[in-house]
């Protein structure tokens, strides 16, 4: 549940989705990198990025939300949690107070699912 690399952008073009995935190998390499079918995880660039550091690619079809729970539950949790109740006055505080709060959910909040342990404490025991 660490949430290892993020990006947030204005724009839909796929140069911030590769520079989030390239930071997050910079990190860690997984096995298997889950996304949906939208066309940024369709890319070549994308795939040849991921066949690159030899992980296996999954992508969800229409309708299987539930393939990937855990991701789909921390968005839910961050828009519920953070964004819906703020109004930012710029792209800058919005980076802001995601990145804040993607830290307290890293670090301090602690989750059921993990025994009540933080995301952190799991990701690097």
């Amino acid at each position: 549940r660490y949430v290892i690399s993020w990006e947030l952008d204005q724009s839909l073009e796929i140069g911030f989705i590769l520079d989030a995935v390239q930071r997050a190998f910079s990190i860690a390499k997984p096995v298997i990198f889950n996304s949906d079918q939208s066309s940024h995880f369709t890319s070549p660039k994308y795939i040849n990025l991921l066949n690159s550091k030899e992980v296996q690619i999954s992508m969800d079809s229409k309708g299987r939300a539930l393939d990937n729970i855990i991701i789909e539950r921390f968005w839910r949790n961050i828009k519920y949690e953070e964004v819906y109740l703020k109004d930012y006055e710029s792209p800058r505080e919005a980076r802001i107070n995601i990145r804040d709060y993607i830290d307290f959910y890293n670090y301090n909040r602690p989750h059921q699912s993990l025994d009540y342990k933080t995301p952190s404490s799991v990701y690097f025991n």
